[in-house]
């Protein structure tokens, strides 16, 4: 199903603004929504030399592509990177909210910045983010929000209070907002991976990985691609009635 928006006209013109996109999913949905056609506008956080790396990669499958060192904590910057896509493109057509971080320890161990850390990435910058692009948005009376939370989110995932705190609050944020903006034709939907093959995962101790292994219906990572391709589907006309939904892609982790 999600392969037949793989061809070169699925998304071809529109606009893909992309937080956290240099690297992982992020990265993953960047190639996935050029392949298919579309502009892409990226924020990274740090490195310059991935980002511009990943420019290139972009502007050789034949779209534009616009990449922007943000910090989506701060809503000001939030804002010039919309300001900057509409002076660019006219028009934002999928926002993915992407950019998220873990600091992952015990509640009784864990420092109050590392909560709010979190929370202030995964949770407020989804707020930012989207409060920036909702205005152009509604005026335009069309668009698709991808919100990226997690089975965290969902089930709760010990040493992650705060991150799980953080996506559950993604999940609920997302479906008021599909109810506030349903009817001026933008839609709101949530993915929450599980465990996937990104740097997040390979820098666990290889028995924690087994370990994880263990508890997969389906016995392997989830890869970065796979998650991309359900935003693809999601942000194309073939998901127009699909809105306020909160899909898993985890090999069953969260059955």
């Amino acid at each position: 199903m999600l392969g037949i928006c793989y061809n070169i006209n699925a998304m071809k013109g529109k606009t893909v603004i992309i937080t956290g996109g240099s690297r992982g999913i992020g990265k993953a949905c960047c190639l996935a929504f050029a392949k298919a056609g579309a502009n892409i506008v990226f924020t990274f956080s740090k490195s310059q030399k991935e980002a511009e790396e990943l420019t290139v990669q972009i502007k050789n499958l034949g779209v534009e592509c616009l990449n922007m060192q943000a910090d989506v904590r701060d809503y000001n910057q939030c804002r010039t990177v919309v300001e900057k896509t509409i002076e660019r493109f006219r028009e934002i057509d999928v926002l993915i909210n992407n950019a998220g971080i873990t600091k992952d320890k015990s509640l009784f161990m864990m420092l109050p910045e590392e909560w709010h850390d979190v929370i202030n990435t995964n949770l407020n910058g989804t707020f930012n983010m989207t409060k920036a692009a909702i205005i152009t948005l509604l005026k335009q009376k069309k668009g698709c929000i991808i919100n990226m939370s997690s089975v965290s989110g969902i089930v709760g995932l010990p040493g992650q209070s705060n991150y799980s705190a953080s996506k559950a609050g993604i999940i609920g944020f997302s479906k008021a907002l599909a109810k506030e903006v349903a009817a001026q034709n933008v839609r709101v939907n949530v993915v929450c991976p599980g465990f996937i093959e990104t740097d997040m995962v390979g820098s666990m101790r290889e028995d924690i990985k087994k370990e994880i292994l263990k508890s997969i219906p389906q016995k392997r990572l989830g890869k970065a691609e796979e998650v991309a391709d359900l935003c693809l589907f999601l942000a194309s006309d073939k998901a127009a009635y699909i809105t306020g939904e909160t899909i898993k892609i985890d090999g069953g982790l969260a059955i």
